[in-house]
This record gives C-alpha cells, sequence and structure tokens, in this order.
C-alpha cells in the first residue's frame, strides 16, 4: 500500500536542497538515500533521494538532479509517497504505522464515543491525532501516553484520558470560573481580616511590609 511520508517545504540554500515536513515515524527508513518515492501530484515523480542531514530541527533533503533552487523550489507542497508492506510492523510494539491508527475509534475510558481518527499530523515536538467529531468538527490529541492509554488493533479503538478542556471547551471554562470564584471568596476573606483603621500594627511586623 501507498503512505505519504512526507510533504515537501521551500526551499534551503542554492544547491538544491529543500525542507521536508516529516509524516513517518521512520524517516530514517522511508527517506534516507537512495530510497525512490513516487509524488502527488504523480507527474512530479518519482524523485530519488539523494541525501539528508539535519539543520536546526528540520529534514533536508536534496533529490538526485536538483541542483539548484529554482529547481528546489519547483518541487515545493508535492507530497513524497511510499510503497509500504500492509504486513509489515515496526519493531518496537509500542510504535505504529500511521495506516495502523487511521480509521480507529477514539473512545475515553468508561467507553464514550469521542470519534474517529482521520490523519496523524507529526510535530518535532509530538505526533497529534486528528480527530473527526460525531457533529463533523475536528479535535487534537496529542499522542503520547499521558494521554493515550491504549491502542487495540483488534478491538480498531485508541482509549484516552483528556485532560480538562481537551475535548470540551465548556470544561476548561467552568474550571477558570471555578478558580475566579475560589479567588473572589479567598480576597473577601482576607478582607474580613484586614486591621481596622487605626489599629496598630501585630507584634514583629510594621505597615507596609509584605
Amino acid at each position: 500500500m501507498q503512505l505519504v511520508v512526507a510533504r515537501i517545504g521551500r526551499a534551503h540554500g542554492i544547491k538544491g536542497e529543500v525542507t521536508v515536513e516529516v509524516r513517518t515515524d521512520e524517516p530514517e527508513l522511508r527517506l534516507g538515500p537512495g530510497a525512490v518515492l513516487a509524488t502527488d501530484p504523480a507527474e512530479k515523480g518519482p524523485l530519488t533521494i539523494e541525501s539528508g542531514r539535519v539543520h536546526s530541527g528540520r529534514l533536508l533533503l536534496r533529490f538526485e538532479n536538483v541542483r539548484d533552487r529554482t529547481g528546489a523550489e519547483a518541487l515545493r507542497n508535492i507530497l513524497l509517497i511510499a510503497e509500504v508492506d500492509p504486513a509489515q510492523l515496526p519493531e518496537d510494539e509500542e510504535e505504529f504505522y500511521d495506516h495502523q491508527l487511521i480509521d480507529l475509534d477514539v473512545v475515553l475510558a468508561d467507553g464514550t464515543e469521542v470519534g474517529r481518527i482521520t490523519e496523524i499530523s507529526h510535530l518535532p515536538s509530538q505526533d497529534l491525532f486528528i480527530v473527526e467529531r460525531p457533529d463533523g468538527s475536528e479535535v487534537m490529541i496529542p499522542f503520547v501516553e499521558e494521554i493515550v492509554t491504549e491502542i487495540d488493533l483488534e478491538e480498531q479503538r485508541a482509549v484516552i484520558t483528556p485532560p480538562p478542556g481537551l475535548i470540551d471547551e465548556s470544561e476548561a471554562v467552568v474550571a477558570s470560573a471555578r478558580d475566579a470564584q475560589d479567588g473572589e471568596q479567598a480576597e473577601g476573606q482576607d478582607g474580613e481580616q484586614a486591621e481596622e483603621p487605626g489599629a496598630e500594627p501585630a507584634d514583629g511586623q510594621r505597615k507596609g511590609d509584605a
């Protein structure tokens, strides 16, 4: 099966290098020198990777027969597509290929339906599940163990324990309002304990001390 493994970004320098937005957990395998990748649009490929390096946290690639900035800019926004055996699994049991995660049902620990994974976004800091809600809206779920507690491929579901406000903005609003109310109550209590005008300060404390 064919999977998108990267999207080409802007040109870097004048020797044909391009930045890429990585969309695979195994860039060293899918985007290594010698890899031949199909493209979308198809007429722009196939492209063969000549070399790659990391610069300022971004992966830079150079393709065969692309030698200048003009050629690199012509590749901007092209998707790179690898042929992947659907039966192939990552060596690490806790890692997953994107195609294994797409279309999984996302549920809370009590079984409440959240939505369906439609896309995996690979960011420099972490991966995100793009989840379509039953009402058609989307929510982004960080793919970290503190939030995604279980991936069950047999049951085709991902179990999550989201913090307040992640999937329901009203929860964040309620929490904020509660904090504000608690703050007002605390301020009122402090006011009741304030010294009366003209009263002497407590021993060891001068008026105006913090």
